[in-house]
């Protein structure tokens, strides 16, 4: 199956930080691959905006490295990278002062549709969008894309969405999550939505209950001061796992447009139930190796910050109602692996001898690292002899899908294409954002108690004894990280 390339129109886009890690190894090489494709034209132009003190030739040149380094470029003719180059441009700005401003709005096309791209700290989102309109170098088309964390808790949330609606309209901001980008995410959608065999099934009534894992192998070394300010539960698990959930959970939408998904994930947000301390576990990695501990990486000898949180959560409504949700992500795990686990109740009555061991259907959705979809059913065991039951597989492996010479595309590709059609289906509204942290707040702030202070969890392990717990009293079994 070879992917099919849809053009979109001219655009200008403006990278604000565009010298910062995230410009380097995702935005980029992200726009070049679009580029490489066919996806824009020459007639589009990429400004680079940071306060280094550049010339355009000079910032060229750093493209030309970030390709080098994080792009496929050894499967691009060199014509390619030249052509793609020629559409770079630089401005020198500094967000806390005037410099630039005038500058970059000179370079502004208003009859072209136009993004500003904030790969910034999030206290810089409310300034520039501030004077991106003050300049004149937005207009009511221009798009603005912000990056997480959106916020650090409700109010800041709810004061970061009202600094960035004092100069752009709701349907103009672009808060985006990578993972919503991934192919599998979206194929979620379609396996629910575009297939009669399972949204009749997609209920507390023939679902036991679902497993939503993002593990990571790495630790924070080289972030740990950053990362002590927020956790695995502001990090990870009020965003990404929560769009998750989000999907997993929804109502079927009227039509698949932005309003109408996003109206739906509102819902489901807005469902869950309280959590408390008993049904979430908390952890941080300990190593064998002196200096290699959380603490050592935080930099913070008595942090009480989890780098592992595992919970059990109830959606309250009709369809999940008795259908636990459990969550867990952490640094320092087994595997970098994530993926959704809906496991299907045990049939009503089993008709064969001896098939204690065989349990209900289970759907499993991975998203990294090998993005696919794989349904475990129950079969005969081939052979004489009566009646044996074994497991088998239907799986489905997108890297199956694509033809060899088919690169597989980035979450930040998608995703910044559809910045620049304008399509906001894969992107979180505000409200759906205070919703979040509305849910969120309570819980950090029910660990502020030093009687929940995070257990301690061997370097490539599963976690914390706790998590273990939290699910084997509900008589269910994590899916093993790394299978």
């Amino acid at each position: 199956m070879v992917s099919r390339v849809i053009p979109v129109s001219t655009f200008d886009l403006v990278l604000f930080g565009a010298t910062g890690d995230l410009a380097r190894r995702k935005v980029l090489p992200s726009l070049f691959h679009r580029f490489q494709v066919g996806q824009f034209s020459e007639e589009s132009r990429i400004i680079g905006a940071s306060r280094s003190d550049m010339s355009k030739q000079a910032f060229r040149s750093f493209v030309a490295k970030c390709l080098e380094e994080f792009s496929d470029t050894a499967s691009a003719d060199e014509s390619c990278v030249k052509r793609f180059l020629s559409l770079i441009d630089y401005v020198q700005i500094d967000a806390s002062t005037e410099t630039g401003w005038d500058v970059l709005s000179s370079k502004m096309r208003p009859q072209i549709i136009s993004v500003f791209y904030l790969s910034v700290a999030p206290g810089l989102f409310g300034t520039i969008a501030s004077r991106l309109r003050a300049s004149g170098c937005s207009n009511r088309e221009s798009r603005i894309v912000v990056e997480k964390p959106f916020g650090h808790d409700l109010p800041s949330a709810q004061a970061l969405n009202k600094e960035l609606l004092n100069s752009f309209e709701e349907d103009q901001i672009y808060r985006i999550d990578h993972y919503l980008g991934k192919e599998t995410v979206q194929n979620l959608m379609a396996l629910r939505f575009a297939n009669s065999l399972f949204e009749p099934l997609w209920s507390a009534a023939h679902i036991d209950h679902v497993q939503i894992t993002v593990a990571e192998d790495m630790g924070i070394a080289g972030r740990g001061e950053y990362y002590d300010q927020s956790g695995a539960m502001r990090d990870m698990v009020q965003n990404h796992l929560m769009q998750l959930l989000c999907l997993i959970a929804m109502e079927p939408p009227s039509k698949f447009s932005a309003t109408a998904v996003r109206n739906e994930k509102v819902k489901v947000i807005q469902a869950l139930e309280p959590v408390s301390n008993a049904n979430i576990a908390r952890g941080q990695y300990v190593s064998s190796v002196p200096g290699e501990d959380y603490l050592d990486h935080a930099g913070n000898p008595h942090s009480q910050t989890e780098s592992f949180v595992a919970m059990k959560v109830q959606v309250a409504n009709w369809r999940w109602a008795g259908t636990p949700f459990y969550l867990r992500t952490g640094k320092c795990l087994r595997e970098r692996v994530s993926e959704i686990v809906v496991q299907f109740r045990d049939p009503p009555h089993m008709i064969f001898d001896g098939t204690e061991g065989h349990k209900g259907n289970t759907l499993v959705i991975r998203l990294q690292p090998d993005e696919g979809i794989t349904l475990h059913t129950t079969i005969k065991d081939p052979g004489p002899g009566g009646m044996r039951l074994a497991d088998a597989s239907l799986d489905m492996s997108f890297a199956d899908t694509r033809v060899p010479t088919e690169r597989s595309q980035d979450a930040y590709e998608r995703l910044i294409m559809d910045v620049v059609r304008g399509d906001q289906t894969l992107f979180m509204r505000g409200d759906e954002v205070v919703a979040a942290w509305e849910w969120t707040d309570p819980i950090i702030e029910a660990w502020q108690e030093k009687r929940f202070a995070p257990s301690t969890y061997d370097v490539g392990g599963s976690g914390p004894e706790d998590s273990l717990l939290l699910i084997h009293r509900d008589g269910r079994r994590w899916r093993p990280i790394g299978r």
